[in-house]
């Protein structure tokens, strides 16, 4: 390596050596905002190395990482919402006792996994940063130890990853068997060495593998039980960070694959796509856990999500982009609001506790309204705009079919989520009990949250322009 391929991959260095930092920290002294506070200081260097690392870019880093302007648009969102989480779980732990500084080693390690996957161009680097990502998860989800559904859901997720990753390696050793490499590039220019159905059936194993972290229909069954089990921060990180390097990863493996080119793994995709959207919006409609509706709600998502990565088009790669950007500020910030409304005994997750919260936490309440309409796709939010343009990508496309079940299973969505905007105005309930001061931090990146939602919403002219210039995919 050389100082420009240092410059390259410097913020997954940045990022792992805060990672080292905050260990030493912990072994020297027990303290949670300093462990806290490391942690969002790497982060933010992190973010800060991407406009260096871009001086550099497109570098090829060993035959592993591709670090070009796609892979430092998508770790700047991994990061920027990993940083999020980490404050919201610094704001939600303070009143947990027990040990809270490992949660943030963890945090840090997730978040390298994820960067290591938006840079992949190997199978290699692939599954390491995969196992990163997914053995920091176990420890998350399952970090308050002591309730029983955080276990539970540790357990469950812990079972079917470690399921889902054989998968995976398994139809990554058939898709070498097949074609004679692990390199994305090479892998379209390739001609199958043997059977054309062991390439078929590899790759069919890689989105199984793929689609349980993106947490689609067949593959979601664990969503509702994490999303629920882990703490608020925790899920807010599953359902954001994770996702989104997993999304990334899709779109230039099978980009430069070429796979939806072939009929049956193109029907395979439509098939999950819609029923995503299906399963996800119905499923989410007799429920009355706030979490369990914001878990089925991210499996409709990203089957609208896969609508667009269907189109196969530079339009579709930009609608991906911004409707990921959109997805991930409105999930941090509902899950941002659950979680400064939960406290030590429990967290707030039923719908009752949300019943005239605008009576009690107005600037909460308004936060919440905004993050539920723009998940519902109305005007003047991202969510809207996201949905917007998963459509134009799929008219360009003529998915007619796809674009019909995205917009009727929206409309089915619209009654889960103004059923929690009506509770959060009606009657408030009589309590004797006071109301539980809330952290500063949270409120302040609630705020933010809420003020980027309403205004790339209505002007979000800069956004799109960063995203035209920075997604195109390196061949």
């Amino acid at each position: 390596m050389n100082i420009r391929d240092l410059f390259a991959v410097l913020p997954l260095l940045l990022i792992a050596a805060s990672a080292v930092v905050v260990m030493l920290s912990i072994a020297a002294k027990r303290s949670p905002a300093l462990a806290a506070g490391l942690t969002i200081g790497g982060l933010t260097a992190a973010f800060v190395s991407l406009w260096a690392a871009a001086s550099a870019a497109p570098r090829q880093v060993t035959p592993l990482l591709l670090v070009d302007r796609y892979a430092l648009f998508y770790t700047g969102l991994i990061v920027g919402s990993a940083a999020v989480a980490a404050v919201l779980a610094y704001q939600y732990f303070k009143s947990h006792e027990g040990e809270r500084e490992e949660l943030y080693l963890l945090v840090l390690l997730a978040t390298l996994g994820c960067a290591v996957l938006v840079a992949s161009s190997h199978f290699a680097s692939f599954i390491l940063g995969l196992e990163v990502l997914s053995v920091s998860l176990y420890g998350m989800v399952a970090y308050l130890t002591d309730r029983k559904r955080a276990l539970e859901a540790g357990v469950k997720y812990l079972i079917l990853a470690s399921a889902s990753a054989a998968f995976l390696l398994f139809g990554m050793a058939l898709i070498y068997a097949a074609t004679g490499t692990m390199q994305f590039s090479q892998l379209r220019d390739l001609s199958p060495r043997g059977s054309e159905l062991t390439l078929l059936f590899g790759i069919a194993l890689t989105v199984t593998g793929i689609g349980f972290k993106l947490g689609v229909v067949p593959f979601h069954l664990w969503t509702p039980d994490v999303y629920q089990g882990a703490s608020p921060p925790v899920a807010a990180f599953v359902a954001t960070t994770s996702k989104s390097a997993m999304v990334a990863l899709l779109l230039r493996y099978f980009y430069l694959l070429g796979a939806l080119r072939n009929h049956a793994i193109f029907v395979v995709f439509v098939t999950i796509a819609v029923l995503s959207m299906c399963a996800g919006n119905f499923l989410a409609l007799r429920q009355t856990n706030v979490q369990r509706i914001l878990a089925y709600s991210s499996i409709a998502h990203f089957g609208y999500i896969l609508v667009a990565f269907l189109a196969g088009s530079t339009m579709a790669v930009e609608a991906v982009a911004f409707y990921l950007v959109a997805y991930t500020v409105t999930l941090l910030a509902a899950f941002g609001v659950v979680s400064v409304l939960s406290n030590s005994g429990q967290d707030a997750g039923d719908l009752e506790d949300y019943r005239g919260l605008f009576w009690r936490r107005p600037a909460i309440a308004c936060v919440f309204t905004a993050a539920l309409l723009s998940l519902a796709g109305i005007p003047a939010t991202m969510g809207f705009l996201g949905k917007f343009y998963v459509l134009a990508a799929g008219a360009n496309a003529a998915a007619w079919a796809l674009m019909i079940v995205l917009v009727v299973t929206s409309v089915a969505g619209l009654f889960y989520y103004l059923r929690i905007v009506v509770a959060l105005y009606a009657e408030p309930i009589e309590s004797g009990a006071q109301l539980q001061l809330v952290p500063w931090s949270g409120v302040a990146v609630l705020v933010v949250l809420g003020a980027l939602l309403l205004w790339f919403g209505m002007y979000p002219t800069p956004l799109l322009d960063l995203i035209r210039s920075t997604v195109m995919l390196s061949s």
